[in-house]
């Protein structure tokens, strides 16, 4: 039987549970070895997510990754592969999943130096792609995500046994205060927020649409936001957001007449090996929660350029 750290999905409400993982898991003396500056690293470990503005807005990997959005029903599968997801309310498209598989723009993202050194400085070891996506919101349709951690899914669903992932999120539009920009509660990754109700049978073919099980209770989220604050960081296309699996994040629905689309590659460290979901249900799909397949990253870890970062 496992041993359930982060117990959630339970029949009663569970208090919030201190977090039990590092937030930065590189050891003491090798804290430098990356891009990330000491300083870097305290945010991150004060706030749970770091956010560069701009950091590849005049790159050629840009242009590259902007050619594929504008194709993406056109990707392998279609409208009617389950990696495409559609919205239940208005049938637009909704997220994307496995893109690094589908493409090879979006693949070579993953091998970015500066990105992986990024990667591998906070999680402290080398790391393999647990889940890659794009989630679009068309003008005025695009509907909002609930409030969540990323990682009492991937425990719950996945069977990810400790809080050693993060996402790297690279903004492939603008992201405005308009067209319902990610939304963060600086802090809240310090705590575990059990989530009330059992997992039902492929309960992923839902929540991909509209998530109602894996959501914080409003006691839990009213208190985080009171102590952390609600964090939305905008900017143009080509900025990046780095943040751990904890941080609780939303985003809503996009009212204006302008798109919002954002890639998400979540790195899991290759200590963090899946094990049997943690709700008792059977593991989700391969594209949604990678058990066997490894990126084959270079395996360098010299240091890179330290980017400008604009933590707010």
């Amino acid at each position: 039987m496992l041993t359930d750290r982060y117990p959630t999905r339970t029949e009663r409400r569970l208090s919030m549970i201190p977090r039990r993982d590092p937030i930065v898991h590189s050891a003491k003396n090798k804290r430098d070895q990356g891009p990330l500056s000491e300083h870097h690293l305290q945010c991150f470990e004060r706030d749970g997510f770091l956010w560069f503005e701009n950091l590849f807005s005049s790159t050629p990997i840009m242009q590259g990754l902007l050619n594929n959005l504008a194709s993406l029903e056109k990707f392998p599968g279609g409208v009617d592969s389950e990696q495409m997801i559609r919205d239940g309310d208005t049938g637009s498209l909704r997220s994307v999943f496995g893109v690094h598989e589908i493409s090879k723009e979006f693949e070579a993202l993953t091998k970015e130096k500066l990105i992986l050194g990024m990667v591998r400085q906070i999680l402290g070891s080398d790391v393999y792609i647990h889940q890659s996506r794009i989630n679009a919101k068309p003008g005025f349709v695009g509907n909002g995500f609930n409030w969540h951690s990323d990682f009492e899914t991937w425990h719950s669903e996945d069977g990810m046994p400790s809080m050693r992932a993060l996402s790297v999120s690279l903004m492939l539009t603008d992201n405005t205060a308009f067209n319902g920009p990610l939304m963060l509660v600086p802090g809240s990754h310090e705590y575990h927020v059990p989530c009330q109700g059992l997992t039902p049978s492929g309960n992923w073919k839902q929540s991909l649409k509209n998530q109602k099980i894996g959501v914080p209770d409003e006691d839990s989220l009213e208190t985080l936001i009171n102590s952390g604050g609600i964090s939305a960081p905008t900017g143009g296309a080509g900025s990046l957001l780095i943040f751990d699996c904890n941080t609780l994040h939303a985003s809503q629905k996009n009212l204006s007449p302008w798109s919002r689309a954002n890639a998400f590659f979540v790195f899991n460290s290759v200590e963090n090996s899946l094990e049997a979901p943690y709700a008792g249900t059977i593991p989700r799909p391969e594209f949604l929660a990678s058990r066997g397949s490894r990126v084959d990253f270079p395996q360098s870890r010299a240091k890179t350029s330290r980017p400008a970062a604009n933590m707010g």
